[in-house]
């Protein structure tokens, strides 16, 4: 990783847009972002894992230090960090996901936007009570990503406290999400947006009009928007697959004086589930369906749109990866700014995992409808166990430092790979 970081000018990034501007320490700003990311990647989820990584010479080197920092020096550092330092650490992992975008070579950008609950203590700054499933009582933040699916990059992360509606508190995000874009990677890409219903909003339909992207957002059935009584006067349906059929719909949206192309999309499913309260279209001579509609202004058909629309799943594993692997679930401090940084920070990390991967072991692949990425990754807990997490001693024979990793065949190749690939890199 620190050959990476050396080739492809991550550590001078580092240096030139974090160097002076984030609080000052004895240990250097740009090294105390290298000893948290050094932290994230090797899988600690605590400060306090500080302490097992004290030592360890492949850690000092990467961070290029003696000894590392304490964790309670760490954490004090991370309370110093305040609202005008986040715009650094957001411009740093701008930079990093633009040349991993550029290293693929697509010029269509596919970019899932979604929010996350991050379930806190009851005394963490900002943190609210709002949408939280699985513990409904407890205080959360909502933060929200952007995740670019054809390079595997997560382009923008922004905290929220946890009783922000997730589209209403999205249109400041995507804002700042175009405008990243056309700082970093500026014009010449394709656009187009995957979000779920929470989306669908005037505001953010005319915000990505404005900017001419694509986008297909799914569509509640809101009683004003008179999707229900269109769906019921259906009578011709075109197959998608063995049980999913489509119908599409130029929908007059009164309120918003603007017509929409949505597709409906029925689901048959064996027996009547919770899910078809939403329309109650249940006719006992044609079975039990799902329903689902997507809002478009895409020119895909019915079968290419849903399959476009299934490749969202892959922000919700990207979702799961960061979580267990990279700490994002985990709350550091009592401070909010500190915890949005934290979060930053285990985005950038895994933005570099993946970058890291990008420049030696990852292969490309086909590309399919659902806009999969372009190259296949291994995971962190992967990549722990093959390269990151091996056992090794440090030796000096004739001077130069030089890693034993033991005598096992796989593990010998990978790593003489990963030299050659570095060294092409």
């Amino acid at each position: 990783m620190r050959r990476y970081l050396g080739a492809t000018g991550v550590g001078a990034l580092l240096r030139q847009m974090v160097g002076t501007a984030l609080p000052r320490t004895d240990f250097g700003v740009p090294r105390m972002v290298l000893v948290l990311l050094a932290l994230l990647i090797s899988g600690g989820r605590r400060l306090r894992h500080l302490r097992y990584l004290d030592g360890d010479p492949m850690v000092l080197r990467l961070c290029g230090l003696t000894r590392l920092p304490t964790p309670r020096t760490v954490g004090r550092w991370l309370r110093a960090l305040r609202a005008r330092h986040l715009p650094r650490l957001h411009a740093l992992n701008a930079a990093v996901v633009a040349r991993a975008i550029r290293h693929t070579g697509a010029r269509r950008l596919t970019i899932d936007v979604d929010g996350s609950v991050v379930s806190t203590g009851q005394q963490v700054q900002w943190a609210q009570r709002g949408f939280n499933p699985h513990h409904r009582k407890v205080p959360s933040y909502y933060p929200i990503t952007a995740y670019e699916a054809r390079s595997g990059q997560v382009l923008r992360v922004q905290n929220r406290p946890g009783n922000v509606h997730d589209g209403k508190g999205a249109l400041r995000f995507l804002r700042d999400l175009f405008a990243q874009l056309a700082a970093t990677l500026g014009e010449g890409y394709l656009r187009e947006f995957r979000m779920d219903g929470a989306f669908f909003r005037r505001d953010v339909l005319t915000l990505l009009d404005r900017h001419g992207a694509e986008y297909a957002i799914k569509v509640p059935f809101y009683p004003w928007s008179g999707l229900k009584s269109r769906v019921q006067q259906t009578r011709g349906w075109t197959r998608v697959t063995a049980t999913v059929s489509c119908a599409e719909h130029l929908l007059e949206v009164a309120q918003w004086a603007r017509q929409l192309r949505v597709v409906v999309y029925r689901t048959r499913v064996h027996h009547k589930t919770a899910k078809n309260f939403q329309l109650d279209l249940f006719d006992p001579d044609d079975g039990h369906y799902e329903y689902a509609a997507v809002a478009t202004n895409k020119t895909l058909g019915g079968a290419a749109l849903w399959a476009f629309m299934c490749g969202r799943g892959t922000h919700e594993q990207v979702y799961g990866e960061l979580k267990s692997g990279f700490a994002f679930a985990c709350v550091p401090t009592m401070r909010y700014a500190a915890n949005s940084a934290w979060q930053i920070l285990s985005v950038l990390a895994f933005n570099l995992v993946r970058g890291f991967q990008l420049a030696t072991t990852a292969e490309r692949r086909p590309a399919t409808r659902k806009r999969r990425t372009v190259f296949r990754f291994e995971t962190i807990h992967t990549l722990r166990y093959l390269c990151f997490g091996r056992a090794g001693v440090l030796l000096h024979p004739d001077g130069y430092a030089t890693l034993d990793v033991g005598p096992a065949p796989a593990i010998v190749d990978r790593f003489r790979r990963l030299d050659r690939l570095l060294k092409a890199a």
